[in-house]
């Protein structure tokens, strides 16, 4: 599975962007897909994630702001992000694995197949 993550961009806090990943040699259907991200000088965290049923996922950091979602007939998984503030700057990766349990959905090293990374920057 090749993952392509786009849609990063410069916004000032308050403001919404929402980003793609659209994958390759594989359905996303098939899969649980992820968006962790990694803001400057920190480690990797889990953002949401949705399941083949459509489940969602939230890090409490995002609820109520950020919505996953996906459109099977275009390959591609989506985050929308409102309301977005100066902390919510990183890089935000798009992941997925073949065999992936609900239980390991926040753990990175669950995860084979990662997409390049987009920079989201909130300037305050």
């Amino acid at each position: 599975v090749q993952l392509q993550a786009s849609g990063g961009g410069v916004v000032q806090a308050g403001g919404s962007l929402r980003l793609s990943c659209t994958a390759s040699g594989r359905t996303v259907s098939s899969y649980h897909m992820t968006w962790f991200r990694q803001a400057p000088g920190k480690e990797r965290e889990f953002v949401t994630a949705i399941t083949r049923s459509r489940n969602t996922y939230y890090a409490d950091s995002v609820k109520g702001r950020f919505t996953i979602s996906r459109d099977n007939t275009k390959n591609t998984v989506y985050l929308q992000m409102n309301s977005l503030k100066p902390e919510d700057t990183a890089v935000y990766y798009c992941a997925t694995s073949a065999g992936l349990i609900l239980s390991s959905l926040r753990l990175e090293n669950a995860y084979d197949y990662w997409g390049q990374g987009t920079l989201v920057t909130v300037s305050s």
